[in-house]
């Protein structure tokens, strides 16, 4: 079993419901960021965070302008080894790794 990542999966943004949020914070052992960045602020792999989504149901734990999705990632990939990337609200998982370039002017 892989780490689960909510994602958001249209234009728009991640956002999560109000009620998903109230659960959240009632869940969450460690101070939960409130306020209006606290989509953001919230870890996307949070095990609390997925059983809540997981218990409500992607479509109505998405907030406005979202449309959740849960994605898994394989087990051997480090918890620093991935990052959410996303284009115009769309997003998916990365694996990080290394690049170098010496620069466009010497292609």
């Amino acid at each position: 079993m892989g780490r689960k990542i909510v994602l958001n999966q249209c234009y728009g943004g991640f956002s999560l419901s109000e009620r998903v949020r109230g659960l959240y914070e009632e869940r969450a052992a460690s101070g939960v960021k409130k306020g209006s960045y606290f989509d953001q602020d919230v870890r996307r792999d949070d095990p609390i965070l997925i059983q809540i989504i997981e218990e409500t149901g992607l479509s109505a734990a998405a907030g406005e302008y979202s449309k959740l999705s849960i994605v898994e990632i394989p087990d051997d990939v480090p918890a620093d080894g991935w990052a959410i990337m996303e284009y115009d609200g769309i997003e998916w998982v990365a694996e990080k790794h290394r690049t170098w370039s010496a620069g466009w002017n010497e292609i």
